[in-house]
């Protein structure tokens, strides 16, 4: 693995699956052993050939961290050890409460903030709203439900939301049709803070209970950022529950040069993150940080009989992570992001945030340089939203984009701005150079400029 890493860029970014391949992954159950180094170069011809892509410099298509070496043997060594770290009295949940430590000194929430690891910022969203659902209600509503409500539960989220939120607000009980989804402004794509006021308002004064509203710290579609810090003085002013979706951007508040454009992310009552996006550690490790680690108790702890403490011996221990959510049967996660921060340092893996948003800068300035090309959303952070010149239907757009997954040179993906499909660099690997932009820049143009369909044997080279 450690060869394959080294060797990224001598292989496409992507390769389809052949239809042979795919057949021997519908063989019926092993029922005897085989030789393990037989297994290994089954692994070798057939499993690693095919995977997402995520770890080439030119992979840009959705926002999928990139990995390192480190944490690839810490993922490895949390194999060997394979706690369950859903709770008892071991050192594995004391790493853990250093990550949530860590957390909190990265949003700026007080050191006796809660913190718990998750698979990723949907799993974390969706405790930031049952957190903010017990705010609102008590954590009676564990038990007495929400039929007996004579009142409506609304929340408030743009229309830029990533649409995990929409689902956490359906898994809650509280339906989508009480999310209200805020319009953004047309140049930043962010939240209009004066709909918002009124929208609260009218709420009110129809008789329903505004109970929270979710900021957006980096939009998965463009990077645009919510203002933060106007929505914490209204969810204050309100007294509204504030959740921060900080799965795209809140490793930015680990660079001196990012952290201002997430002005009020530290007056978060939640917020979601991903250690496995910006933060480069394998898949999966997603964290939802609460300022009121007692409220976070509340909603999830339980006195299960098995789940009982002792003062000392293996059920020591007060507060276990099975208490703050849903698992109980839960990894080592916490290894490899005291691994990642141990070995290379919170103000390195700042620094390749920065990186990747000047990457994304230098892509822009290309772009504008080429004139076959046009932006269709501001750059913000690392994202990079663009289209043919001229193009409107969006049907070249998306043919440019799968030529690129076939030929294998790049992996940039089609998102929807203002209903149109645009082409999407989400330029999230901290191996991403400068001379990576410019292949890039370099393949779309070529295919651009070509006539006809991809050629087929460059589809049978990838």
């Amino acid at each position: 693995m450690i060869d394959y890493l080294q060797t990224l860029r001598d292989r496409p970014v992507w390769r389809e699956t052949p239809e042979h391949v795919r057949e021997r992954f519908r063989h019926a159950l092993p029922r005897g052993p085989r030789p393990f180094g037989d297994v290994l170069k089954e692994f070798e011809a057939y499993v690693r050939p095919y995977v997402t892509g995520n770890g080439h410099p030119l992979f840009m298509g959705w926002v999928h961290g990139a990995g390192t070496p480190v944490g690839m043997i810490a993922d490895m060594l949390a194999a060997g050890l394979n706690p369950n770290c859903g709770g008892r009295n071991h050192i594995g949940i004391d790493v853990e409460r250093q990550a949530a430590l860590w957390v909190a000194e990265i949003l700026g929430f007080p050191r006796q903030s809660s913190g718990l690891f998750v698979t990723g910022s949907s799993m974390a969203n969706l405790i930031g709203v049952l957190v903010a659902r017990s705010s609102a209600l008590g954590s009676e509503v564990r038990t007495t439900g929400l039929q007996g409500l004579k009142q409506r539960l609304v929340a408030y989220a743009s229309s830029e939301t990533h649409h995990c939120i929409v689902r956490a607000i359906e898994i809650a009980g509280l339906g989508s049709d009480n999310l209200r989804v805020i319009p953004v402004d047309s140049s930043r794509r962010t939240l209009r803070t004066d709909i918002l006021v009124d929208r609260i308002e009218e709420d009110r004064a129809a008789g329903h209970v505004p109970f929270l509203v979710v900021g957006t710290a980096g939009t998965v579609n463009s990077g645009a950022i919510d203002p933060l810090d106007e929505i914490a003085e209204i969810a204050s002013a309100k007294g509204l529950w504030f959740h921060v979706d900080g799965a795209i951007g809140a490793a930015a508040m680990l660079s001196p040069a990012l952290r201002p454009l997430m002005k009020g992310l530290e007056r978060a009552d939640s917020a979601a993150l991903d250690f496995h996006k910006w933060m480069h550690v394998p898949y999966d490790a997603g964290f939802v940080s609460v300022r009121d680690a007692s409220l976070h108790l509340d909603t999830f702890a339980s006195e299960a009989a098995y789940l009982s403490r002792a003062k000392v011996g293996l059920a020591g221990g007060d507060v276990w992570p099975c208490d703050l959510g849903p698992d109980l049967s839960r990894g080592f996660r916490a290894l490899k992001v005291w691994f990642a921060f141990q070995t290379y340092g919170a103000d390195r893996i700042g620094k390749c945030a920065e990186k990747n948003c000047l990457a994304a800068t230098y892509l822009a300035e290309r772009l504008a340089e080429d004139g076959s090309f046009e932006l269709r959303a501001p750059v913000v952070l690392n994202i990079v939203c663009f289209g043919i010149k001229g193009e409107r239907s969006g049907r070249a757009n998306r043919t440019l984009v799968e030529r690129l997954h076939l030929s294998g040179r790049a992996a940039p993906s089609v998102t929807y701005l203002d209903a149109q499909p645009v082409i999407r660099a989400a330029i999230v690997n901290h191996r991403t150079t400068r001379e990576d932009i410019d292949e890039f820049v370099r393949a779309i143009g070529e295919l651009v400029s070509s006539e006809g369909p991809l050629p087929v044997e460059a589809i049978a080279s990838s």
